[in-house]
């Protein structure tokens, strides 16, 4: 499995559309797409503005390639990048450790 972690920055003025917004595109568009597994929405307690989005992938192709090339991708951006103050910085990451 694989960890998309996407650092958001918003205006924190925008705060309640936009969780609005990342709640209904997650749930309705990214949650349809081939290999999506979950994901959480982390808001920044020190930092107003910022959030975490973490995607669950079965693989990093399902999200490069599957999502990203696809016209799904392009109604979730019309969906949360009118809140983007920046873009958002987008990793991968693979588990290596894990508690129970």
């Amino acid at each position: 499995m694989i960890l998309e972690l996407a650092d958001i920055r918003i205006d924190p003025s925008q705060a309640a559309a936009f969780e609005e917004a990342i709640e209904r595109g997650a749930s309705t568009v990214i949650a349809n797409a081939r290999g999506f597994q979950g994901y959480k929405v982390n808001r920044s307690i020190e930092s107003p503005g910022r959030y975490i989005l973490m995607i669950y992938w079965d693989t990093l192709e399902d999200h490069t390639v599957g999502f990203r090339q696809s016209a799904a991708f392009a109604d979730w951006r019309a969906l949360v990048g009118p809140f983007f103050a920046q873009p958002p910085v987008v990793e991968h990451l693979e588990l290596v450790s894990k508690s129970a």
